[in-house]
């Protein structure tokens, strides 16, 4: 298969869960929580269905490619090629009817990301890289996309789903990054992340994080020259406490702060 091809085949598995979620988007739809430990943990009709449909076609395209997805069994897990599947990041976004929720699909060869794509089907845009470079599709046209510069933590903008999500140990330890910086703002999934690619937002800092919270947004961050870790400055690729900056410096110093 050729690069356009693949990027094809991208596109079709963006196009395929789209057309899948979007009736779903805004309409009253039945709620279940998976949680097994008392928290909140949503999932829809439209998180299972865009999945089994992103499956069906990687299947019959890739036989021989394995499958993690958030909402059934992995397949083929130890296969060379592996494809990671979050059909809707941010459910508790899509469920509110707020648009700052994505479709996450990554490829993997022998557990390194090498491609990864977030692709908003409401919004129609699509946040793609492999590493090397990274680029925006949608309603704003075409371009590259860059991480901005941002040297000091004083001046840094920083986001993250939310604190409620962290354990206490760990929202003291983000506090104290949230008190430095210029500006810290609440909500964003996988979108936050995307915003750091963008040049928009200088940091993201989560915890709780699955591997297909973040497999796929790996070739993005480091596409667009930002840099992506753990809280122990080690590889993100099993998810955990995760760190996200558009430049090493201010990277440096959340680090510091986070590790008290």
């Amino acid at each position: 298969m050729t690069a356009i091809d693949f990027a094809a085949f991208v596109d079709k598995l963006a196009a395929v869960s789209g057309e899948t979620i979007r009736p779903f988007f805004r309409t009253a739809l039945g709620v279940e929580n998976k949680s097994l430990s008392g928290g909140f943990d949503p999932v829809t009709a439209a998180d299972r269905a865009a999945e089994a449909a992103m499956r069906a076609l990687i299947k019959e395209t890739f036989p021989e490619h394995g499958i993690i997805g958030e909402e059934f069994a992995a397949e083929r897990p130890d296969a060379e090629y592996v494809w990671v599947l979050d059909p809707i990041d941010g459910t508790k976004s899509f469920i509110c009817g707020m648009p700052i929720w994505g479709t996450l699909i990554a490829l993997t060869r022998r557990g390194e990301a090498i491609y990864g794509m977030m692709h908003q089907p409401f919004s129609r845009e699509h946040f793609s890289g492999d590493g090397s470079a990274a680029s925006y599709r949608g309603p704003a046209g075409n371009r590259a996309l860059r991480t901005r510069q941002c040297a000091r933590l004083e001046d840094a903008v920083l986001l993250t789903t939310s604190p409620l999500l962290m354990q206490d140990v760990d929202r003291q330890s983000f506090r104290r990054v949230e008190q430095a910086v210029r500006l810290s703002r609440y909500g964003g999934d996988c979108y936050a992340y995307c915003m750091v690619a963008a040049g928009q937002v200088d940091l993201v800092i989560e915890t709780e994080l699955k591997p297909y919270d973040v497999l796929p947004l790996i070739p993005i961050i480091e596409g667009a020259g930002g840099v992506i870790t753990t809280w122990e400055n080690g590889r993100p690729h099993g998810g955990g406490r995760i760190i996200a900056a558009g430049d090493q410096r201010v990277h440096a110093q959340a680090m510091a702060r986070l590790q008290g």
